[in-house]
């Protein structure tokens, strides 16, 4: 089997072969489309995560009837794709109320489109012991609402279960990206992105053997043909790999990444011991560390600057959806950090759907260039 191939027709729509099969054998998909949502929590047995994606859209001509032009791409295109009904699959979904645009989309859907379960999250804006206290009774209240809808069990033996499971699947993932990131890649950011979008929005259980596989089968793969320079790619929501595939055509390999759909800190382990709906509320809200959180600000940028050291990034690339207002503000910051930090950055706004190559490859040509690579 290609597997490239085959993950990659696994991103072009949202109704692909895995969660045909699933759906078959009587499993129940909900979509989310935020890493606030704690996806274990959907991971029960009886239901199964798709995070939400348009991956491929042509226009949003129908949902810019709805949400403004000012509105990020990513949240029309998310409106779009439901009104085209290309959602109609999902038994219910969720969302978090992590920023105005988000919230504008669920507006929109309950009026348009609601599914039968349909639930947004309130996220708190802090992340101290109160925050956490209150995110954990809003996540035993969605725990309730879930049994009550769909009648599985969301006790204490069922999520812990699903929490070791998910930190099973996370740590094979983990160990994967390690092979594009070594002194010898073996693997491209595009290969690795496209793995890890995959393992979002398709079931995990029928993944695992495969990604198994593809880790058991890396130690016995070439290295890369040579590369002109390493980047980490840092930003907010990129679940398209053909993004990291033009930026890696000039020679810049994505050797780590910092964003909400990817890695790091997207794979973090869950702690295992205590009551499983207090540690997912504390693990989500103080591990996804999104630009919402005004106050941990200086703790996501020398995150950044230290995962760029450890990979030994030769520059950081940031995108950003146009629009984005939390990361439009953050990333400003983030470039004058990096760059005290002594790590040449380059900044990139960006549409939810692919366009621009041209004026992309040019940008990432000069940016290597300036590097002296």
């Amino acid at each position: 089997m290609d597997t490239d191939k085959w993950f990659s027709k696994l991103l072009d729509e949202p109704l692909n072969e895995l969660v045909q099969k699933s759906m078959d054998e009587g499993q129940i998909p909900i979509g989310y489309s935020c890493s606030y949502v704690p996806e274990v929590m959907l991971s029960v047995d009886g239901l199964f995560p798709v995070r939400m994606h348009a991956t491929g859209i042509a226009g949003t001509e129908i949902a810019d009837n709805y949400l403004s032009s000012v509105i990020c791409s990513y949240t029309r295109s998310l409106l779009e794709f439901a009104l085209d009904e290309r959602y109609d699959f999902l038994r219910g979904w969720v969302f978090a109320a992590s920023c105005d645009h988000l919230r504008r989309l669920y507006d929109n859907l309950e009026y348009l489109k609601r599914p039968g379960f349909s639930r947004i999250l309130d996220v708190p804006h802090k992340t101290g012991d109160a925050a956490i206290n209150w995110y954990t009774d809003e996540l035993k209240l969605f725990a309730k609402a879930l049994t009550d809808h769909f009648g599985v069990d969301l006790g204490a033996d069922a999520l812990a279960k699903a929490i070791r499971e998910h930190n099973a699947f996370n740590a094979v993932l983990r160990k994967i990206g390690e092979y594009r990131s070594g002194d010898k890649p073996v693997m491209t950011g595009t290969e690795y992105h496209r793995l890890v979008i995959a393992a979002g929005t398709s079931p995990k259980k029928p993944l695992l053997p495969i990604l198994k596989k593809i880790r058991n089968d890396l130690p016995k793969r070439d290295p890369l043909p040579p590369y002109r320079a390493r980047l980490l790619l840092a930003g907010g929501h990129l679940d398209d790999p053909g993004y990291i595939s033009i930026i890696e055509s000039q020679g810049g390999l994505i050797v780590a990444d910092r964003l909400c759909t990817g890695s790091y800190p997207g794979l973090l382990p869950i702690p295992e011991t205590g009551d499983p709906i207090a540690a997912l509320a504390k693990h989500y809200l103080t591990k996804t560390s999104c630009p919402r959180m005004m106050e941990a600000f200086r703790e996501r940028a020398e995150d950044i600057v230290k995962l760029a050291r450890e990979c030994r990034a030769d520059g950081v690339v940031i995108q950003i959806l146009k629009f984005c207002d939390t990361w439009g503000v953050e990333a400003a910051a983030f470039v004058s950090c990096i760059r005290e930090a002594g790590i040449p950055v380059l900044r990139l706004e960006r549409d939810y759907r692919l366009g621009g190559e041209g004026q992309l490859r040019t940008r990432i040509q000069a940016f290597i260039e300036s590097m002296g690579k």
